[in-house]
């Protein structure tokens, strides 16, 4: 198992508040003051932001070193990577801070419903219609193999 340790699992539906905050699920919340980390990226080419704790983060480095890949192209991974995370913090109230221009590129609006969804390793925010279109996705994969879907 990688270091992550926690795991995310089902969906919330909550409100963006008018100051970009959503409140986190009790059970995604980290342990007293550990920070998170902020990812704007995909999930079936949806765009969400993504949070991991700082542990599931930085085995995503863990895993660019051991990739069977030129030094050049990991360098460039962990790179972009930094790029385009940042640190963060839960409030004492459970309320997480998104970059306003984070939470627009995803769909979001100020006083607008957003998804809470666990995935294993993290937890993402998104639109309620990104988050149809991924649970479809999710529900399409080929799954002959294990059937678990």
């Amino acid at each position: 198992m990688s270091a992550q340790g926690k795991i995310y699992e089902s969906h919330y539906d909550y409100k963006m508040d008018p100051k970009y905050r959503v409140s986190v699920p009790v059970a995604f919340r980290p342990e007293g003051d550990e920070p998170v980390r902020l990812q704007v990226s995909k999930e079936h080419d949806e765009r969400v932001v993504k949070i991991f704790s700082v542990a599931a983060f930085e085995d995503k480095f863990r895993q660019i070193q051991e990739a069977p890949i030129p030094q050049a192209k990991k360098t460039r991974l962990a790179g972009a990577l930094r790029m385009t995370s940042k640190e963060a913090t839960v409030s004492s109230q459970g309320k997480l801070s998104v970059p306003k221009d984070w939470a627009e590129d995803i769909g979001l609006k100020a006083d607008g419903s957003v998804k809470v969804a666990g995935r294993d390793s993290y937890f993402i925010l998104c639109s309620e219609d990104s988050f149809r279109r991924i649970v479809e996705a999710d529900m399409n994969m080929d799954d002959d193999e294990l059937g678990v879907l």
